[in-house]
């Protein structure tokens, strides 16, 4: 959460000519409502079980797109490498903390406890590591990080 990948997601998508997707956006328009909404009716073990939906719809229904998941997909989802390759934006927790304006937190809902977002972060970090097929230091402006991920992939030739 926090660190640049829809805005990273669009403009790899635009310099590739792509389609760009956002699972939290999907499920959003699913729904009829958004993401801290569908947690206060329905709780995070619903929302997971709509990430899981989305993963099976990508995997069957999307070809070369760049897609951008919630935070918690990697961790919660099964499969998603069947969708494609998995570029993990890694950028410090503090770093995270100050890119987010109260707005911004306002609309995460598993930070509103910031200690506990952060004891999360440390989980889903060392789980990134282990899923991501490239993992880039997303510390950097935006256009610098978009350089770094369009290098890789080209290195990778995925």
């Amino acid at each position: 959460m926090g660190s640049g990948k829809s805005s990273a997601g669009r403009l790899l998508a635009k310099a590739r000519g792509l389609y760009f997707l956002d699972t939290d956006s999907m499920i959003e328009s699913l729904e009829g409502k958004d993401i801290s909404k569908i947690f206060a009716d329905e709780g995070e073990e619903h929302f997971r079980l709509l990430e899981l939906k989305t993963v099976q719809w990508l995997k069957n229904s999307v070809k070369n797109a760049v897609i951008s998941t919630g935070g918690g997909m990697v961790t919660h989802c099964e499969g998603l490498k069947e969708v494609g390759r998995i570029i993990y934006l890694n950028l410090p927790f503090e770093a995270i903390l100050s890119r987010l304006d109260a707005f911004e937190l306002a609309k995460r809902p598993l930070f509103s406890d910031v200690k506990k977002a952060e004891q999360m972060y440390r989980e889903r970090h060392a789980i990134y590591t282990k899923k991501a097929d490239i993992i880039i230091d997303a510390e950097a402006d935006i256009q610098s990080v978009l350089t770094r991920v369009c290098a890789e992939i080209d290195a990778a030739d995925l």
